[in-house]
């Protein structure tokens, strides 16, 4: 049986570059799954991708299903066939259901008796059978953002689409899709004039025919070439390119076969806040910025170019021309919204709504600042250090109204803004920064607040969101956030620890909720809500300190209310449950839960129904150290009493060695169920250590 190659290819209009990645990794993926299905071997696979092209090369590929011998057995003869040797309808069912036909039938001895089965011979499809219904499958399973409906058509997809190529060796399939009928014909880059269809005659020659026709497939290639080409650019030069490696990512989508081009603009306009600039440059126009010999921002910048190098300075010109138009409007926008202090900025915000039940936004930093307030209490701040943060809260959302950020152009900059326009305005520096970092995080990997000040007023914004759009009914599901509920919620749980702030995040909660009884309906349904949610997310984060799953569970008991109390817990069982005499007292500990768990019965020990020996030795133990637990547990040292704990294991193992705890006189047995209990629960203080995994357990 020859293998052969395999060629796929579909031609669309320009689709977005966030939208790329994730659609030909999904085709290979289908692809790859129903020729496992179909048990259709290969040797390997390639993806291709660029803005008007997915495709994917299967190398080696079986021709041909292999035939199968498909033998299956059913009832037992006496039930799948009557007196007369006809199938009952029994045996008439199982035939069905394989499949099969009467000529498949035989009966088959084995150790229970004979049974009737079936036999067939199953013909295996060819490649060319399959691979349509495979591609048309993989085609309509790559989802996008947003998708699109074009022409008379009914199909949905990123962008129209415009052509199909599909090759077995030399051979086209036969398959159409959103009217489009594959060929053996791909284009090469529209902007160097290919408009002629390229005949794909050799499969060997797939990539080489398109970079003849200034297109380079193979995605990292094309990411290679436009970092060497950046480098190339400064090689013998004191500027250098601002590294950029997430919108390096982005303009590698964007062309076919990129062309690095320096352009610049107006020096006047380095005035403005550096991030303006980027932002222009980066966010808007898909441009790297570059630094001159003292790192500082020059005004040059680099564009990747997907045009015909020979018309590079004309292409030059139109950037330039778009990257001015841009910064003018920036120039104006800050020079006018810099003529007011920021603080004049704040009564606007009572014209912004936040969310229709909780009010407008002034109204939220109204909320922020009572929250930096009781915060500021909590933590005992001084008087100097608490006045910056109440400013920060009333300003930190100033920027919102301010031109520069109210005509759209550089949303993503709020907060940088309120910094820069707070420094304008002669605020304190710390003050500017918390304006900025109240923010932080924005993201996944984002840095945290810098300052105290930005951090309080970060969890401030954050916990008074969470409360308030999930106190409004707006619960987040699934991959449903739009809010961002996780990520403010992650955010104050990481601030809080990385500032080692001692709160009690549950009171915290409680504060927030008292601020919006006047918003909520069903407060008190949902303040539960928002304080199992805030838990989930301090497990979240015990996770990513890489505490591992059974110790987080061995607290899931107690309620998770300070964060530094909850790490301190789990630093100190991390660190004893390496020693042996932890081990072997996490094991008593599993007999006592085990053998009391189904017992929901609450009496108290008689210690006149104690006997004497290990019973009583384990009693009189328990009492010492309960008073022990009680006293650590008040200073929370943990450390010290599970120290306590340790030895305490040999009167538990004793007490099961020498004691009938089930005995047959119901009082005795009560009352040893009863110490067992009491010493559970004085254990539970601590942590329920039956939940933690011991190896060989």
């Amino acid at each position: 049986m020859n293998n052969k190659d395999f060629l796929f290819e579909l031609g669309t209009e320009e689709i977005p570059a966030g939208y790329i990645g994730n659609a030909v990794q999904k085709l290979e993926e289908v692809i790859t799954q129903a020729l496992s299905e179909y048990k259709l071997s290969y040797e390997k696979i390639d993806k291709y991708s660029t803005p008007r092209r997915m495709a994917i090369m299967i190398k080696a590929l079986q021709t041909r299903q292999t035939d199968e011998i498909i033998e299956k057995v059913g009832p037992a003869k006496k039930i799948a066939v009557d007196a007369e040797g006809n199938l009952t309808k029994p045996g008439m069912g199982f035939v069905q259901g394989a499949k099969a036909s009467q000529d498949d039938v035989f009966f088959k001895e084995t150790p229970k008796g004979e049974y009737i089965a079936v036999r067939m011979e199953i013909k295996g499809k060819s490649a060319e059978e399959l691979l349509p219904e495979i591609i048309k499958t993989a085609i309509s399973k790559t989802n996008y953002p947003k998708s699109m409906k074009w022409g008379a058509g009914k199909t949905y997809f990123a962008r129209p689409i415009r052509w199909m190529l599909c090759l077995l060796d030399n051979k086209i399939l036969d398959i159409e899709y959103a009217g489009v009928k594959a060929s053996n014909q791909s284009y090469g880059n529209r902007f160097y004039q290919q408009k002629e269809a390229l005949l794909i005659d050799d499969l060997k020659r797939y990539l080489e025919i398109l970079r003849e026709n200034f297109v380079i497939a193979e995605r990292d290639e094309r990411k290679q070439m436009i970092s060497e080409q950046m480098v190339a650019l400064y090689q013998n030069n004191d500027h250098q390119i601002m590294e950029d490696l997430r919108l390096l990512e982005q303009v590698t989508d964007l062309v076919e076969y990129p062309t690095a081009v320096i352009a610049s603009f107006n020096e006047k306009y380095l005035s403005l806040p550096e991030k303006i600039i980027t932002s222009t440059l980066s966010q808007n126009q898909k441009y790297f910025a570059v630094l001159d010999k003292d790192n500082k921002l020059s005004n040059n910048f680099v564009f990747i170019s997907n045009g015909d190098p020979q018309h590079s300075d004309i292409i030059r010109k139109g950037n330039e021309k778009v990257v001015q138009a841009r910064l003018e409007d920036a120039s104006f926008y800050y020079a006018e919204d810099v003529k007011k202090s920021l603080d004049t900025y704040v009564e606007k915000l009572k014209d912004v709504v936040f969310q229709a039940q909780l009010g407008t936004v002034f109204e939220k930093t109204e909320r922020i600042g009572a929250i930096c307030q009781y915060i500021c209490e909590k933590l005992a701040l001084e008087s100097t250090e608490k006045r910056r943060v109440m400013q920060a809260a009333y300003l930190c959302k100033a920027d919102l109204v301010s031109l520069m950020l109210g005509e759209k152009e550089f949303t993503k900059l709020q907060g940088y803004i309120g910094m820069h326009y707070a420094l304008h305005s002669g605020e304190d520096e710390a003050v500017a920064l918390a304006i900025y970092e109240h923010y932080s995080p924005r993201g996944q990997n984002d840095a945290l607040p810098t300052s105290q000040i930005g951090a309080i007023v970060a969890i401030a914004d954050k916990i008074d969101t969470v409360c308030g759009i999930i106190g409004a009914d707006m619960i987040p599901t699934g991959s449903q956030d739009p809010f961002a509920l996780r990520r403010s919620a992650n955010g104050v749980v990481q601030i809080i620890q990385d500032r080692q702030m001692d709160i009690n995040v549950i009171e915290l909660v409680d504060f927030v909720f008292a601020l919006l009884t006047d918003k909520l309906k069903e407060r008190d349904h949902n303040i539960n809500i928002v304080k199992d949610f805030v838990q989930q997310r301090m497990h979240w984060l015990m996770e990513q300190n890489g505490f591992a799953y059974d110790l987080i569970d061995s607290l899931s008991h107690i309620e998770w209310t300070n964060i530094l109390d909850i790490k301190r817990r789990l630093e100190d069982l991390q660190e004893f449950r390496q020693k042996d005499d932890f081990i072997k007292l996490v094991l008593g500990f599993k007999r006592v839960s085990n053998i009391i768990e189904k017992d929901k019965a609450e009496n108290k020990i008689d210690e006149a129904l104690l006997q004497a020996g290990a019973e009583k030795e384990l009693y009189q133990n328990f009492i010492t150290l309960k008073d022990k637990l009680q006293a650590y547990l008040k200073t929370k040292e943990y450390r010290n009493a599970l120290a306590e704990l340790l030895p305490f294991s040999q009167y538990i193992d004793k007490f099961f060695d020498d004691v009938l705890v089930n005995c047959e006189y119901e009082q005795v047995k009560t009352n040893r169920y009863a110490l067992l209990k009491a010493i559970r629960m004085s254990f539970l203080d601590i942590a329920d250590i039956s939940k933690i995994v011991i190896e060989n357990d």
